[in-house]
C-alpha cells in the first residue's frame, strides 16, 4: 500500500473511532430528513405502513412525523450536553420504535438483489430510513458510554456451548425448507404442487428473470439465501468469523470489523425472528380451526403444509440468529486500555 493509501486508511480509521464525537450530529440531520420525509407523504397522501396487500391508513405517516419531532430536540441535547438517564431512556425508545418501523427490510433487500422490483417504493424508503434511524439513535444513546483510552480488539473466540448448540438448531430448521425447495426446482411434486406448477406461479407473482433463469438450471434462489445465512451464522459463533480467511490476500489475518457480520445479522434477525414467530402462531391457529387458512393457488391443507415448513424455518433460524448476534456483539467487544500518567 502507497503511502496516500496509508494515510486515507488512517484517516478514515480516526474518523470511524471517533463516532461518538459525530454520531449526535448525524442522528439530527437524519431525523430532520426523516420527518420531511413523513410530513410529505401524509400530505400527498401516501400510505408509509403496509404489509404485503395490506396498507395501513395514512394517518399512520403522522407517526413518522412524531417521532421525528422527538428525535431532533432530543439528539439536539445530546449533542451539547452528556445524556441523562432520561434523555437516554428517550433514545432507546425510540431507537425501539424506528426498529419497528423497518420491519421487513431484508425482504425489500432480498427482492432487489433478485433483480425484483419493491413492492411499493415509499414504503420500502421508509424502512430504509427507520433502519438508519435505529442505528444513529441507539449509537447515540451509548455515545457518552464509551471508555477512554486505547481499545485493542480482543482474540477470536467461540460461542458458548450453548449459542452453538442454538445455531445446530437454526441450520437444522433449514433443511426441510431446503428439501422442499429442492424438490420443485428438480421437476417434482410437493404438497400437491410440481416443479412446472411453481414456476408458472412465479412467473404470474413477477418474479424476475435471474429469479427464473437461476431456477431453470435447478437452483432456488431462497436456497443460495439459506446457504449464506447458514454462513453467516456460524461466522458469528467459531472464531473464523473473526478474521478475514487466508484467500483473501489483502487482508489475510486482519480482524473482521464489527458491523461488517453484525449488519446483516441484527438486520435478519429482526426481521425473520418476528416474522417466523408469528407465522407459527398463525399455523397453530390454523390447525386447530380457529382461523381458516387463505387458499390460493393450491388446497389449504398445501398451504398449511408450506406454511409450517417455512415459519419453522424463519423462525428457527432467526431466534439462532439473535443468539449467535448478541454472541458475537459481546465477545468482540474492544478492550478499552486507560492510558497511565506519567509519574
Amino acid at each position: 500500500m502507497n503511502d496516500h493509501g496509508q494515510a486515507l486508511r488512517t484517516n478514515w480509521h480516526a474518523w470511524w473511532q471517533g463516532w461518538p464525537h459525530w454520531v449526535s450530529r448525524a442522528a439530527v440531520l437524519w431525523a430532520l430528513a426523516y420527518g420531511a420525509f413523513g410530513l410529505g407523504s401524509a400530505v400527498r397522501g401516501t400510505p408509509l405502513f403496509h404489509g404485503g396487500s395490506v396498507r395501513g391508513p395514512v394517518a399512520l405517516d403522522w407517526a413518522v412525523v412524531a417521532v421525528a419531532a422527538l428525535a431532533v430536540p432530543a439528539c439536539g441535547r445530546a449533542m451539547r450536553h452528556r445524556p441523562g438517564p432520561a434523555l437516554r431512556a428517550l433514545l432507546r425508545a425510540l431507537c425501539g420504535l424506528t426498529a419497528v418501523a423497518a420491519f421487513s427490510l431484508l425482504m425489500d433487500v432480498i427482492t432487489m438483489l433478485t433483480g425484483q422490483g419493491v413492492d411499493d417504493g415509499p414504503a420500502a424508503a421508509h424502512r430504509l430510513l427507520a433502519a438508519v434511524g435505529a442505528l444513529l439513535l441507539g449509537a447515540t444513546a451509548r455515545a457518552d458510554r464509551r471508555p477512554a483510552g486505547h481499545a485493542i480488539a480482543p482474540a477470536p473466540s467461540r460461542a458458548s456451548a450453548r449459542t452453538q448448540i442454538a445455531a445446530c438448531a437454526g441450520t437444522a430448521a433449514f433443511v426441510p425448507y431446503v428439501a422442499m425447495k429442492m424438490v420443485w426446482v428438480s421437476g417434482g411434486t410437493f404438497a400437491g404442487v410440481s416443479g412446472e406448477e411453481m414456476l408458472a406461479i412465479s412467473k404470474r407473482n413477477g418474479a424476475s428473470g435471474i429469479w427464473l433463469t437461476l431456477e431453470s438450471w435447478g437452483l432456488d434462489v431462497t436456497v443460495l439465501l439459506a446457504l449464506i445465512g447458514t454462513f453467516l451464522l456460524w461466522g458469528l459463533v467459531r472464531p473464523w468469523g473473526q478474521v478475514f480467511p487466508r484467500w483473501t490476500p489483502a487482508l489475510r489475518g486482519r480482524r473482521v470489523p464489527r458491523w461488517l457480520p453484525l449488519a446483516p445479522a441484527l438486520l435478519g434477525a429482526a426481521t425473520l425472528a418476528p416474522y417466523g414467530l408469528f407465522g407459527l402462531a398463525y399455523c397453530a391457529l390454523a390447525t386447530t380451526g380457529a382461523v381458516t387458512m387463505r387458499q390460493g393457488d393450491v388446497s389449504s391443507a398445501d398451504e398449511l403444509l408450506m406454511g409450517w415448513i417455512g415459519m419453522v424455518a424463519f423462525a428457527g433460524y432467526g431466534v439462532a440468529l439473535t443468539l449467535a448476534a448478541r454472541s458475537y456483539w459481546l465477545r468482540t467487544r474492544p478492550i478499552h486500555r486507560t492510558p497511565v500518567p506519567a509519574e
